[in-house]
């Protein structure tokens, strides 16, 4: 078999080179042309960048789950909406606890008035029910007023304690996230970052380790890019985390921004002092620790020491004295 056998029939060597010749060329026109076809590449480009930021604003500003259910959402609402709490200066108040409490939902806002108002009449109610109701626990009539009373005080101040207790669990949380962060944040720039793309990256490489940390920065990008003043989305940052190691941050940035200072040097050299201030901090706990021991040791070892110790000898003792 030759191979003029294997072609098509009436066909020839020289229309299969020719047939062949034409399809390369076609296919090197389209390869040429389609990417030509985009007249306005940064067109396409900013609205990859407008799309990148809105999905990280939705999924910034989602409302992180903390157990709010919406059952009991509605009635809550139209509670503090009828007392207009809404635009007053305690739904300021409240909204930045939740900030700062790791809550950014509006729902978190209205709950938080909600049991503001409801927890020292629910507590109140309950205390004198038990006390004036049912007779289980009789004490004077002045007892059971001040016992009352404070239980109202207490169902006021206790949203405060449950606020300021989630507060500094997170500021903590933050503190010890903050140098890695730093660090990761002065290899970004020095790899060639700039400082919105560089916060994305040190969020990503966060969200397994510190996602708090890892939230706050990626709404600080976002911020970054939709403000219109950097200074304002630096100082949101700030008043979110509450913590001396972000606002020497937010200062560094700032002037870096203002002034053109060099960013990598200035962030090197304050990644260094916070990782020197944890080590003190660590030190500082260290040598604590046999004060803190000292009370355990005398309430808990030394009464099972002294029985070890001396309590043969009682023994002995009384024993001697009962034969006499």
């Amino acid at each position: 078999m030759t191979f003029d056998d294997l072609l098509p029939t009436g066909w020839s060597a020289a229309d299969l080179v020719f047939a062949l010749a034409w399809i390369a060329t076609f296919f090197a026109v389209v390869a040429i042309w389609v990417p030509l076809l985009e007249r306005r590449p940064s067109s396409r480009r900013a609205a990859a960048i407008r799309q990148r930021r809105a999905d990280l604003l939705t999924k910034a500003r989602e409302p992180k789950g903390r157990g709010l259910g919406k059952q009991g959402i509605g009635f809550a609402k139209q509670v503090v909406q009828r007392l207009e709490l809404l635009g007053s200066g305690q739904h300021e108040a409240a909204q930045l606890k939740m900030l700062r409490a790791g809550n950014r939902s509006k729902d978190a806002v209205v709950l938080f008035l909600f049991m503001k108002l409801a927890m020292p009449i629910i507590l109140g109610s309950v205390t004198a029910i038990l006390l004036y109701g049912t007779g289980l626990y009789p004490m004077p009539p002045m007892i059971k007023l001040v016992v009352s009373l404070t239980m109202i005080l207490v169902g006021f101040y206790l949203p405060e304690i449950y606020a300021r207790n989630a507060a500094d669990k997170r500021k903590a949380v933050l503190s010890k996230a903050m140098p890695d962060a730093m660090d990761l944040l002065v290899i970004s720039v020095e790899a060639g970052l700039n400082l919105d793309s560089a916060l994305i990256r040190v969020a990503r490489e966060l969200r397994l380790s510190c996602p708090e940390l890892a939230d706050e920065l990626e709404l600080t990008a976002v911020e970054l890019g939709f403000l219109q003043e950097r200074r304002e989305a630096l100082r949101n940052l700030e008043i979110r985390t509450d913590l001396p190691s972000v606002t020497a941050l937010v200062g560094t940035l700032a002037q870096a921004e203002k002034y053109g200072t060099p960013l990598a040097q200035s962030l090197r050299v304050l990644a260094a002092e916070m990782r020197t201030e944890r080590l003190m901090k660590a030190e500082e706990k260290a040598a604590k620790l046999p004060a803190t021991l000292t009370v355990p040791m005398v309430v808990f070892i030394m009464p099972a020491l002294f029985i070890v110790l001396i309590g043969p000898g009682i023994l002995r003792t009384v024993d001697a004295l009962g034969n006499l």
